[in-house]
């Protein structure tokens, strides 16, 4: 085939012409939803514009961090009303990140050091837990509440010690923790707040009277673009915060823990690349490579990034059906309430919702529901961990009995591990597939109990 293209630019149209046709014709579903038919409980919503996107990110063909990278790391700060954002290549590693910055020299006497304690819950995702772990800190776990999910801020003060140094725990399911009491517990104490927001981005929760999204009323949140999330880029995370140091650290243990802040393939944007002294290194050392921590490269693609950039567009959409899908299925289920713990959202919250959670009541068998469920076609999952510390990779600490501490009975905990399910709410389920949820869950009930 020949091509008559008079530069790059009308080249590039007729290629994102293409991809847009490719779309309409082979990838837009509008499939009527029958009863039976597959209901994942997340999945990607997306268009021709997140395709045209990627392609054309694919033929600027920077491949790493670029221009698609600043754009959507500027417009996410600004949606979100914080003064920064760095893009990394999951939320898994936002945490680390997130964690990793707060061990820093530079932050001084507050620094997280090895043998520190940070406050947290078991009944969640193993990566808010992970960082402390591996770099040496103690996890200090204390309980959650039902039907709410998060941590129970009356052990608070129990929790802490004099090796207390932060607290970093995740808003479960788009539902906020208290955020009042445990920003207040951290202020009176000096302790840095870590948000997990990678299930709650989009939810708000109102403090001292003014409504925030969760995620920058601590010191730094993290979220996650996995393709189940709240929007995505395939892989991907981001970290953010308001201070200007933070947002330093986690730049430099993100890119490679180098000193400099050139971006990939710009050089010399200070003007002193080789005339400064850096540790015992000689005098006029290449700046570019000074490495300040001890980092990792976490960093996200173009191409990724790309998609992200159309995803944000389509956000505020997202955030409201996802509220309308879990209001409808709490409805629906309302009748057997008595069979099930409904969820609720947490007070002076409006949750972005990831997904709708139930806890079985007793003589309910939760297995029994939820193998019933999914013979029917709805995809259903656990509250992740549910207890992280029955888990194999806790074996050796739980043999040695160090490395952690448990405050309290973590009975709501083991409760969630035993009786907990979740199903979705994302913006791609229709009215008529959340309905037939809320009736297959009820039908699982009035058959078996």
């Amino acid at each position: 085939m020949a091509y008559t293209w008079k530069n790059e630019q009308e080249a590039r149209q007729e290629i994102l012409s293409a991809v847009t046709a490719y779309y309409r014709t082979y990838k837009k579903q509008e499939k009527d939803f029958q009863p039976g038919d597959r209901i994942s409980y997340a999945g990607r919503v997306y268009d021709e514009k997140e395709m045209c996107s990627l392609v054309e990110s694919a033929l600027d063909f920077w491949l790493t961090t670029g221009r698609y990278a600043e754009e959507f790391e500027r417009e996410f700060a600004q949606w979100l009303g914080v003064k920064y954002a760095s893009l990394v290549n999951s939320g898994s590693s936002a945490n680390l990140l997130a964690f990793m910055a707060l061990t820093a020299p530079e932050l001084g006497e507050r620094r997280i050091r090895r043998g520190d304690e940070v406050i947290t819950v078991a009944a969640g995702f193993p990566t808010t837990v992970s960082p402390i772990i591996q770099y040496g800190a103690v996890p200090v776990f204390v309980d959650v509440t039902i039907p709410q999910y998060n941590i129970d801020v009356s052990m608070l003060e129990e929790a802490l010690s004099p090796k207390t140094k932060a607290v970093m725990i995740a808003h479960t399911l788009g539902n906020p923790f208290d955020l009042a009491e445990v920003k207040g517990f951290c202020g009176r104490h000096g302790l840095w707040l870590v948000e997990d927001n990678c299930d709650a981005l989009g939810s708000t929760y109102a403090i001292d009277g003014e409504e925030r999204l969760t995620g920058t009323i601590g010191d730094i949140g993290t979220s996650s673009f996995y393709p189940p999330h709240h929007m995505t880029m395939g892989e991907g995370g981001c970290v953010y915060t308001d201070d200007p140091l933070l947002h330093r650290l986690v730049n430099s243990y993100r890119d490679w823990g180098r000193d400099c802040v050139c971006p990939s393939g710009r050089d010399n944007l200070c003007g002193h690349r080789f005339d400064g002294q850096y540790g015992e290194l000689p005098a006029g050392y290449d700046h570019k490579y000074v490495y300040s921590h001890f980092g990792y490269n976490l960093k996200v693609t173009d191409m990724q990034a790309a998609i992200g950039c159309e995803q944000l567009k389509k956000f505020p959409g997202f955030i409201e059906r996802r509220r309308q899908n879990w209001k409808r299925l709490r409805a629906g289920l309302e009748p057997v309430k008595d069979k099930l713990i409904l969820p609720e959202a947490a007070p002076n919250s409006c949750p972005s919702w990831f997904g709708f959670l139930l806890t079985c009541r007793e003589g309910v068998d939760r297995n029994k529901v939820v193998q019933y469920v999914e013979k029917r076609g709805i995809q259903t999952r656990m509250l992740f961990a549910g207890n992280l510390m029955k888990h194999p990779c806790f074996d050796e600490l739980r043999s040695s009995g160090e490395g952690y501490r448990i405050v309290g009975s973590l009975e709501n905990t083991e409760r969630i591990m035993r009786d907990t399910f979740w199903v979705g709410v994302y913006p791609g389920m229709t009215d008529e597939m959340v309905d037939y949820m809320a009736e297959t869950i009820k039908g699982a009930l009035n058959e078996n109990f």
